[in-house]
């Protein structure tokens, strides 16, 4: 027997949950060719990796990301290989980069998600979802990616930003569009149902939608309608859409936000588990962090998006719009709206990215700071910095307990993720996410033990996501893996200091390609776009 690459000396954890063994991988033609529990067997091989007793598993698999735009311009995305990362997600949050096919759509929906998505020079030469998935194979990316479809994004090809019910002949369309989606194999139908569009279509609109996936027998994934007060309510309605579809649903970035919710976790558990027992396969994703990352334009009550990017800014620059936009914040008017910046402070809310040069110096200031700064209320503030930026602007959200991390952490339905936004001065998961639980977690805490971690980045996002080649170290899988030192794996990336990669991961393979060796990017693309 003959190998391309021969793992040797490794402590083996397989990505099951199963306990460590010592052993080692072979790897031909991309696939785990051979798994031995024996350290060092004769067997040839073009290259020979000793991995000297750290840990070989399988590579890590981000079932958040927002790299859509990002690998275009960063093709190695080395902030998440260096993690560890292998596969990823895309299309998140109900915002897909396709379909869109309208007329000046993609010019459109590109500004509208410029503080989440970023931007790009690639011209987007696309309209369909596996238009798009060619667009990134035929660039290079060193992860393999796949996308789901956003619920955001064919509402918007449909309807634009209107805040109304869609007629009998646009929800037809809607439709179509979904199952067009999911033919070019999108692995689901993502949503935000606190972020615009999204948010304008109430649940019928939303069944219509998830009905689509169950003959493909997909995943329903949703950023569900609310993480504070209204969580209950966003629940029940996250379950039901899955019991009366009967279709997989995947929750994303699993938290209670703000402190009245704090400490109340037994109870949203107890809900994900009755949903299991009631039938509907749910399960959750979470970054390890106790802010949220996202557009600052959600801070904005509904109403301003409907109009579209330039009627929004319009109406920030309107002397009686943004009277009125301070009263919705600060009065709570709009019933069943979350109102984020209200609720978490101003002092809570921090930015992380703009687009332009004379606003680089805000980028870690909170809103309340720049407020205080230019004299101006905070809501003016907001108002002021969305329409200098036409939009474009990130914030974090410092909103959740440390104490409801580690619970939800703990969970065995919950896998991790980065969820990470790009640019600027950026969260730190989107350096650190995977090796902070690796080293926070598991080795100084022992919350859970490292082969649960492992299987909470590798098997079990890979169930939910329906990648049955990813996610285990057994031959016939692919040969998408990762070696790191569980004594030293670390993040040091903080939110005063975010652009730090991590300690202890050495190697990283996708399709038996490294894309990382001795902790530094090799610079090669193998990565795939998945289709389901």
């Amino acid at each position: 027997m003959s190998v391309d690459t021969l793992f040797v000396n490794a402590r083996v954890v397989d990505g099951t949950g199963a306990p460590w063994y010592r052993g080692s991988v072979g790897v031909r033609d991309g696939e785990i060719a051979f798994v031995e529990q024996v350290a060092d067997p004769e067997v040839d091989a073009d290259e020979r990796v000793d991995v000297d007793d750290d840990v070989l598993c399988p590579g890590f698999v981000d079932t958040h990301s927002h790299s859509d735009l990002r690998l275009f311009e960063e093709p190695t995305l080395a902030p998440k290989v260096r993690q560890g990362i292998t596969t990823e997600v895309l299309g998140q949050d109900g915002f897909s980069m396709a379909p869109l096919y309208r007329e000046g759509a993609a010019e459109e929906w590109a500004e509208q998600l410029s503080g989440l998505a970023g931007t790009t020079d690639r011209e987007w030469t696309w309209g369909s979802v596996g238009a798009y998935l060619d667009a990134v194979a035929d660039d290079g990316v060193a992860p393999n990616v796949a996308t789901l479809v956003g619920q955001g994004t064919v509402r918007f090809e449909v309807m634009g930003m209107d805040d109304r019910e869609p007629t009998g002949d646009e929800l037809a369309e809607m439709r179509e569009l979904v199952r067009e989606a999911l033919d070019d194999g999108a692995l689901g139908l993502s949503t935000a149902l606190v972020l615009t569009p999204c948010s304008y279509a109430d649940t019928d609109e939303l069944r219509a939608l998830v009905a689509e996936l169950r003959p493909y027998g997909r995943p329903f994934v949703a950023h569900i309608r609310s993480e504070r007060a209204g969580i209950w309510e966003a629940l029940d309605e996250f379950v039901d859409l899955g019991a009366s579809e009967d279709v997989p649903l995947h929750l994303s970035h699993f938290k209670l936000g703000g402190a009245p919710q704090h400490g109340k976790t037994d109870r949203a558990l107890a809900l994900v588990e009755a949903a299991r027992e009631r039938g509907v396969d749910l399960t959750a994703d979470q970054y390890p962090y106790t802010a949220s990352s996202t557009l600052l334009s959600y801070v904005l009550p509904p109403w301003v998006h409907a109009d579209g990017p330039q009627g929004a800014i319009e109406h920030l620059r309107d002397e009686d719009a943004r009277e009125r936009i301070r009263r919705d914040v600060e009065e709570y008017r709009i019933e069943g709206w979350d109102n984020p910046g209200a609720y978490s402070g101003w002092d809570n809310v921090v930015v992380t990215n703009v687009q332009s040069a004379e606003n680089e110096a805000l980028e870690g200031a909170s809103i309340a700071e720049i407020a205080a700064e230019r004299d101006t209320n905070p809501v003016y503030a907001v108002c002021d910095l969305l329409a200098e930026e036409e939009l474009g602007v990130s914030i974090l959200n410092h909103f959740i307990d440390e104490d409801d991390v580690r619970a939800i952490l703990a969970s065995e339905r919950v896998n991790v993720i980065t969820d990470g936004l790009f640019g600027g001065k950026p969260h730190p998961r989107v350096y650190g996410a995977f090796p902070k639980v690796l080293g926070t977690y598991v080795r100084e805490e022992n919350l859970v033990s490292l082969e649960t971690a492992v299987r909470k980045m590798t098997s079990l996002p890979a169930r939910s996501m329906g990648l049955p080649r990813k996610g285990i170290v057994r031959p016939g899988m692919d040969a998408d893996l990762v070696v790191f030192d569980p004594e030293a794996v670390a993040s040091p990336a903080t939110y005063d200091d975010p652009r730090r990669h991590p300690r202890g991961i050495y190697d990283v393979f996708v399709g038996g390609t490294a894309v990382v060796r001795d902790g530094e990017t090799t610079g090669a693309t193998p990565g795939e776009t998945i289709r389901a």
